[in-house]
């Protein structure tokens, strides 16, 4: 039987977002869990140091093996990463009322999946444009630790809303480099799986960001 090959590559991006969703899951679970449980409160504030290094050596480690690890060792990692994730995400329930973590869930949802969608359907190259975009990102980043120590509010607002339109962009920088992935190893199932787990941990990490930076924004912290 002859597959279409717009039914392949829709297959492909179900795919995709199916994991995406299978990470946000896990790390939403994880972070109310650990904000519910006195003892997961307790691990994570005392060991937060660890687990954030934790976090950055698995998603170093994933990053770095792309081409070496099999589709099931990138599924276990992403996953692990997830975990981890929710463990650092876990003040969120903490800190900001629940009716606003939702709010914010679903607008960064509706501007992640507007970017998602022009990324997947626009003729325009972005490749330099996300060029630009992660050495934004890294200006952010040096932004945001001398903010740490200077612990400026304005200067926190306007990082937040670089960051946001850095995210955006990359969500639809990412979602055209996917595309193109795709065609180039449309006859390698095998590569296509492992790059469905990469790409969906590329947009979580987007969305992600893009969430964080919007409810530093607009969350409503508890009385």
């Amino acid at each position: 039987m002859v597959i279409d090959s717009n039914d392949k590559m829709s297959r492909f991006f179900s795919k995709v977002y199916l994991w995406m969703f299978i990470g946000l899951l896990i790390s939403g679970g994880v972070a109310y869990y650990t904000s519910v449980t006195r003892s997961m409160q307790i691990f994570v504030y005392g060991n937060y140091t660890w687990i954030l290094l934790a976090e950055l050596l698995v998603v170093i480690f994933f990053s770095f093996l792309r081409k070496k690890v099999s589709p099931l060792v990138a599924k276990i990692l992403f996953v692990l990463y997830a975990a981890i994730s929710g463990l650092t995400l876990s003040s969120i329930f903490l800190v900001y009322k629940i009716d606003s973590v939702g709010i914010v869930f679903l607008s960064s949802a509706i501007m992640f999946a507007l970017l998602a969608l022009y990324g997947y359907i626009t003729k325009q190259d972005l490749s330099s444009l996300g060029k630009i975009l992660i050495f934004a990102l890294l200006a952010i980043i040096i932004m945001s630790l001398i903010n740490i120590f200077v612990g400026n509010p304005t200067f926190s607002i306007v990082v937040s809303i670089i960051s946001i339109v850095v995210f955006l962009g990359l969500t639809a920088w990412d979602m055209q480099a996917l595309k193109a992935m795709y065609n180039y190893y449309a006859s390698d199932e095998e590569e296509l799986n492992k790059i469905a787990i990469y790409g969906a941990l590329d947009l979580y990490l987007d969305f992600i960001n893009i969430f964080l930076q919007l409810l530093n924004l607009f969350g409503k912290n508890k009385d």
